[in-house]
């Protein structure tokens, strides 16, 4: 029996920072992003033997584990081993697993948290383990940022898992996933209007992400009062999409993204504001760094008559356009046998 899965990567449009301890759990934070049809597959093998073989597509990375001898997490595939470690299964039996994923790590559309709960995922279909989605998505926080001490958020786990278009609460009892079920018309002009352009660079999130909650801790007034701004606005972005305000929709993506860039100075820089700028000048109405910033993907928003100009602008200064569809469907698994 062959186990696959596979969860999608997301797009956030606002909010993104508030879903990191200490503030989320202190002043409640909120995120609304979407999942779209990039994907992060993962596939398992049971073996006769006891050995553990991990094969990362993208790279051609292969590792090789005895289930007699420790994974030690010393930064080649301490993902794969973590979850390998923190998930219930066989503890005689060997296996393979293979790796893949539409986008890079540092990528902005939260593929190393996604690739995680694809792996929960083989787990639980393999094994017939009884995970819900919440429990599914706090399995792939605790093992991402409490037993391997990443920086991060939480919305990124819960995206993947439960996927489609979501308003996601974060306080300190617990995470409340709102989906949001969009009028055909409204769903269907979102996309047509929207533009994601690659910046041409990856970046590292848990750096700009320490350098977040470090402004944070020591109340930097500006920092505080652009995060409650940015919770604020998320919530007006979610009313304008249920409502089907577009306008208003991209004119408040460009507030956000003011905000955002207050929170910490890694999360934009001149090469991110150029291409935001020529943008602007050529029909956005507004738009963000999707993730931490840095780098990555850069979401706009577009009259319609003016998404192409905008395309074009953009790749001319080396961007890459990506065309993409939205998903409603989360993790998935199935068998092949």
């Amino acid at each position: 029996m062959i186990v696959r899965s596979k969860a999608p990567l997301r797009i956030s449009f606002a909010g993104g920072g508030t879903d990191v301890l200490p503030y989320a759990t202190e002043r409640g934070g909120v995120v609304l992003s979407a999942t779209i049809d990039k994907y992060a597959y993962s596939t398992l093998r049971p073996r006769d033997d006891r050995e553990v073989t991990v094969r990362s597509l993208d790279y051609d990375i292969v590792a090789k584990y005895h289930l007699d001898e420790p994974m030690p997490y010393d930064g080649e595939l301490d993902l794969v081993k973590a979850v390998l470690n923190e998930v219930e299964r066989p503890a005689d039996r060997g296996l393979d697993i293979f790796l893949h994923s539409d986008a890079p790590p540092g990528s902005g559309l939260g593929s190393s948290s996604t690739l995680v709960v694809a792996l929960i995922g083989l787990f639980r279909h393999w094994q017939q383990l009884p995970l819900t989605a919440h429990e599914i998505a706090a399995l792939a926080y605790h093992i991402e940022r409490e037993v391997l001490g990443i920086q991060g958020g939480k919305q990124d786990q819960y995206a993947a898992t439960f996927g489609g278009f979501n308003f996601i609460e974060f306080g300190a009892e617990a995470v409340v996933v709102n989906p949001l079920h969009l009028h055909p018309d409204v769903l269907n002009e979102l996309a047509y209007n929207l533009v994601l352009c690659y910046t041409g660079r990856t970046r590292r999130s848990a750096n700009i992400i320490q350098t977040q909650v470090e402004n944070y801790r020591r109340g930097d007034p500006e920092v505080v009062a652009a995060m409650e701004e940015l919770r604020r606005i998320t919530v007006a972005l979610k009313n304008a999409l249920l409502q089907g305000r577009l306008g208003d929709f991209g004119a408040l993506l460009h507030e956000a993204w003011t905000n955002k860039k207050k929170m910490a100075g890694p999360i934009s820089n001149p090469g991110i504001e150029d291409l935001y700028a020529c943008a602007r000048a050529h029909g956005a109405l507004g738009g963000k760094i999707t993730g931490a910033g840095g780098g990555g993907y850069l979401l706009l928003y577009c009259e319609f008559d003016r998404k192409h100009v905008v395309a074009e602008k953009l790749e001319a200064m080396g961007g890459q356009v990506v065309e993409f569809s939205f998903d409603p469907h989360g993790l998935q698994t199935w068998e092949v046998r």
